[in-house]
C-alpha cells in the first residue's frame, strides 16, 4: 500500500510566526501553536501518515538571519516534539528569497521530487499550512490542503482559493484540534460508477453530510425509498440510474443496490472507530426493525411479507432482492423484520430503519480509534 504524507509548514503552522520579522530567531520567540503537540502525537500514534516539514526560510545563513540562530530554535523545537512522541520523517528547508525564483521554494516542488515518483499516495495526502502558497503547493503536488487560519471558522473550503488548488480540494480550520478530528474522520465520501448492458449507474455518498438527496432511478417509489436512506441517515446521497425499464424493474433495482453497497464499503475504509452495529422504529400501524453489522461478512435475514404485488411501480418481490444485493456488496449483516397492515408504511418504515441503523453504525468516536472487533481486523 502506498504511503500517505502530511507536508507541514513550520512558522505559523507548528510554531507562532512573529508578526514583524516573520523569523523565529531566539528561544524566547519559540511558541508552539495551541494543541499542535498533543494532536500531532495522536496522528503519529493512530494514523498512517508520514510527517514532513516543508518550510521557506528566506535568506537563512546570511548576516541578517544567521544559521546558528535558526539551528538553536530548530533543535529545541524538534527536541520538544520528540519528547512528546512526535517524530518527523523528513525536514525540507529552502533558503532562497522570493525574487530568486528557486525551483525549491514553495509553492514549487523542487524539494519534494522524492515524493512524486509514484511511490506515495499523494491524492490522499495533505499540505498543512497557514498561507495561500501552502495551498498552491498542495495543488502542484496533486494532493489536498488544510489551511490553518485563526480568524476563520471551521468550515470546508472557506478560505481564499489558491491559484494552484481548487477550492473544494482544501479545508480551512481554526485549530489543530479540528485538523486532527478531520484527519481522523477523513472525508467519508465515495463515488461508484457501474455500467453494464442493462444499467448505467452513478452513486455518490457523503456519510457526514446533511441528508441532501438527488435521486433519479426512473421508478418513483424506489426514488422515495432511497431518499429515506439519505434523509434519515444524515448522509448526502446522489443516485442516477439509466436502466432497461422497458424490460422490467429488476436490473435497475438490483444494480442500484450493488452500487450503493459498494459505495458504503468503500467509504467506510478500514472501519476504525465506528460503532459498527446499529434500529427499530414505528410508523403508524407498522413496527419495523433493522439490525445491522458492518462486520465484513454478508448475510440477510428477511422476515417481511407484502400482500400487494406492487407499491407504485415497484414490485414488492424486489425489496428482498434489493436488501440481499445491498448486504452482499456492502459486506454487512442485515436482519430485517416488519409487521403492519399498510404496505406503503411498511416499506417506508424498513428504509427509514435502515437509514437510522447505518447512521448509528458509522458514527465515529475520535477518542476511540480502534477496530470494533476482538479479531483485530474487519
Amino acid at each position: 500500500m502506498k504511503k500517505r504524507v502530511l507536508f507541514i509548514d513550520r512558522d505559523g503552522t507548528l510554531i507562532v510566526e512573529p508578526p514583524v520579522t516573520f523569523q523565529v530567531d531566539t528561544l524566547e520567540q519559540l511558541v508552539f501553536l495551541p494543541g499542535v503537540i498533543r494532536n500531532l502525537y495522536f496522528i503519529c500514534k493512530n494514523l498512517d501518515f508520514e510527517l514532513v516539514i516543508v518550510t521557506n526560510q528566506d535568506g537563512l545563513g546570511t548576516l541578517s538571519y544567521p544559521q546558528e540562530n535558526f539551528d538553536r530554535v530548530q533543535h529545541k523545537m524538534m527536541e520538544v516534539f520528540a519528547g512528546e512522541g512526535v517524530r518527523f520523517d523528513n525536514v525540507l528547508i529552502d533558503t532562497s528569497f522570493p525574487e530568486d525564483g528557486s525551483p525549491n521554494r514553495k509553492p514549487r516542488t523542487g524539494m519534494l521530487k522524492e515524493y512524486m515518483t509514484g511511490d506515495y499516495d499523494l491524492e490522499n495526502s495533505y499540505v498543512i499550512g497557514d498561507r495561500e502558497t501552502d495551498m498552491e503547493l498542495a495543488g502542484n503536488l496533486g494532493c489536498k490542503g488544510i489551511l490553518i487560519a485563526a480568524e476563520s471558522g471551521s468550515g470546508v473550503g472557506n478560505g481564499k482559493e489558491g491559484r494552484g488548488v481548487q477550492k473544494e480540494r482544501y479545508c480551512t480550520f481554526d485549530s489543530w484540534d479540528k485538523v486532527k478530528d478531520f484527519l481522523f474522520a477523513g472525508e467519508r465520501q465515495a463515488t461508484v460508477k457501474r455500467k453494464t448492458k442493462e444499467t448505467d449507474i452513478y452513486v455518490a455518498v457523503n456519510l457526514d453530510g446533511r441528508g441532501a438527496c438527488d435521486i433519479t432511478t426512473g421508478i418513483g417509489f424506489f426514488d422515495h425509498m432511497l431518499e429515506q436512506i439519505g434523509k434519515h441517515g444524515g448522509m448526502d446521497l446522489t443516485v442516477k440510474v439509466n436502466g432497461d425499464l422497458d424490460v422490467d424493474e429488476h436490473h435497475t433495482i438490483e444494480d442500484t443496490a450493488i452500487a450503493l453497497g459498494e459505495a458504503l464499503l468503500k467509504v467506510l475504509g478500514d472501519k476504525r472507530g465506528i460503532e459498527r452495529y446499529g434500529y427499530c422504529l414505528p410508523m403508524d400501524d407498522c413496527l419495523c426493525s433493522v439490525a445491522l453489522d458492518f462486520g465484513g461478512r454478508s448475510w440477510l435475514v428477511w422476515d417481511v411479507t407484502f400482500k400487494r404485488e406492487k407499491i407504485g411501480e415497484m414490485p414488492t418481490e424486489m425489496f428482498f432482492h434489493f436488501f440481499k444485493s445491498l448486504s452482499d456488496a456492502a459486506r454487512m449483516n442485515l436482519n430485517i423484520k416488519a409487521e403492519g397492515e399498510n404496505e406503503h408504511h411498511k416499506a417506508e418504515g424498513i428504509f427509514k430503519a435502515l437509514a437510522k441503523a447505518i447512521k448509528m453504525a458509522v458514527r465515529r468516536d475520535v477518542y476511540k480509534y480502534e477496530l470494533p472487533s476482538t479479531k483485530g481486523v474487519l
